[in-house]
């Protein structure tokens, strides 16, 4: 069966040329992303550094879609206001990054962005249930956080446990790490409905050769709708 939720890509700018940002982002909206993902690393939470604030605000000159926010940070609370300042349109943070996700998922909110919850591997969709009713989305980590271009984990089992505790409520189901034409559809029959891709969308491609950016979409997009014919 065709999966009547809209697939949304929203491809990892840590694949990105970091030399290019600007140039990178309108490439890939122009090739048909559907939102950018910014990975924020603190090499602490997670074993690498990627943006702060400075450089999501720089960004954010370039999007014109939504740019989504995703922080392996922690603590988070201190920075939600600099990333709101930034103009991220939603924010995620980690229910591993602190005790008190309910008090941050409620800051993320009061500072006027979309709030979500990312699970790693290790953590049980359970740890987002009295979550579902306070949230926008919710990412499942499909590789331990913290590079880009790992083999992807098969977290499907989750995501259909996370699928039926949202039910019809307006919560997205976003995957990370390992989506790919093979994994995606894996993902989207179990009832993801978000795909971050990084170098499934970047690989062979550049600014001056967007056209493989545009490939690379399509060709997730396509694998998600032949699965489901």
């Amino acid at each position: 069966m065709t999966p009547t939720r809209q697939i949304l890509i929203a491809p990892s700018i840590l694949s990105a040329d970091f030399a290019d940002f600007g140039r990178e982002i309108r490439a890939i909206e122009d090739q048909g992303a559907d939102w950018v993902h910014v990975d924020v690393m603190d090499g602490h939470f997670v074993p690498n550094l990627t943006f702060g604030p400075p450089a999501v605000k720089a960004f954010r000159r370039h999007v014109r879609t939504v740019m989504d926010v995703h922080l392996m940070i922690a603590p988070v609370d201190p920075f939600i206001t600099a990333y709101a300042d930034a103009g991220a349109d939603i924010l995620t943070a980690h229910v591993e990054a602190g005790p008190h996700i309910h008090r941050t998922v409620q800051a993320i909110r009061a500072a006027g962005m979309k709030a979500g919850v990312a699970l790693n591997p290790g953590t049980p969709a359970e740890a987002a249930a009295h979550l579902i009713d306070m949230v926008d989305l919710v990412c499942v980590m499909t590789v331990n956080p913290g590079f880009g271009g790992q083999s992807f984990i098969d977290m499907t089992a989750k995501v259909r446990s996370l699928r039926a505790m949202i039910g019809d409520r307006p919560v997205h189901i976003q995957i990370d790490g390992g989506v790919d034409p093979v994994t995606a559809p894996l993902v989207v029959a179990a009832g993801a409905d978000v795909l971050v891709a990084g170098s499934a969308v970047f690989r062979g491609g550049s600014v001056d050769a967007p056209h493989v950016y545009g490939a690379n979409i399509r060709a997730i997009r396509d694998a998600v709708q032949h699965a489901g014919a």
